[in-house]
């Protein structure tokens, strides 16, 4: 395997993205994305108390009180943007703890690997060998890589309009619109930028159209 160019630094912020092999459409089902949203949530912590298919053996009392309990621990990382596409994934990270972020991705792939493929009855790999990172250098960029990643579902034809955007369920832009009870991700680092949520949502906006010619254009170009 190449070696990796970024270098993880602590309290660092870095966008993360990697893709189905062969581009497989493994983000589909209604109840993969749900899980893999769980497994985005329950692997961000340093050191969970079992592995996240144990826990979902357990009766409801039982996982409340592991999920309640994990709440205040050490985190790998901060969650502050994610978006799942049918055959990738984009993240938004800011790295906690020494090889956070490759520790993170590693639990968050082999876990939902795992589910996958016992769920389809498969033995393969399911995403391409190294995940993609880029560090992010300034806020201007932080801001940027924050509204492509929510607006890609609407860039990429996965959602028709921005009213299904905004309740599109497998990003984090209904938790930061307040539509969404999965309340994981750190948004104070980019609502403080904002005097209100109004404002947040036209930055967001303002640019779905062209983001979207742009993706029409490199499909045109490149297919």
């Amino acid at each position: 395997m190449p070696r990796r160019n970024t270098i993880f630094a602590n309290g660092e912020y870095y966008h993360i993205y990697n893709r189905a092999l062969n581009k497989e459409p493994i983000f589909v089902k209604d109840h993969d994305r749900r899980r893999s949203i769980l497994t985005l949530s329950y692997y961000r912590y340093s050191n969970p108390p079992t592995k996240l298919s144990y826990l979902l053996s357990f009766g409801y009392d039982k996982r409340k009180e592991i999920l309640d309990n994990i709440q205040d621990s050490e985190k790998l990382v901060e969650i502050i943007t994610y978006c799942l596409m049918p055959n990738h994934y984009h993240l938004l990270l800011r790295q906690l703890k020494e090889n956070g972020i490759s520790n993170y991705i590693k639990l968050f792939q082999n876990s939902f690997t795992r589910y996958f493929n016992t769920k389809n009855k498969r033995k393969h790999y399911l995403f391409e060998g190294q995940f993609k990172a880029v560090r992010v250098e300034d806020n201007e960029q932080f801001l940027h890589l924050h509204r492509y990643i929510h607006l890609n579902p609407y860039s990429s034809f996965i959602v028709k309009s921005i009213s299904e955007l905004e309740k599109y369920p497998y990003s984090s832009l209904p938790e930061y619109l307040g539509n969404q009870n999965n309340n994981f991700c750190r948004k104070e680092e980019i609502l403080s930028q904002f005097k209100n949520i109004e404002s947040y949502k036209k930055f967001i906006f303002d640019e779905a159209g062209y983001q979207r010619s742009r993706k029409l254009l490199e499909h045109l170009v490149f297919e």
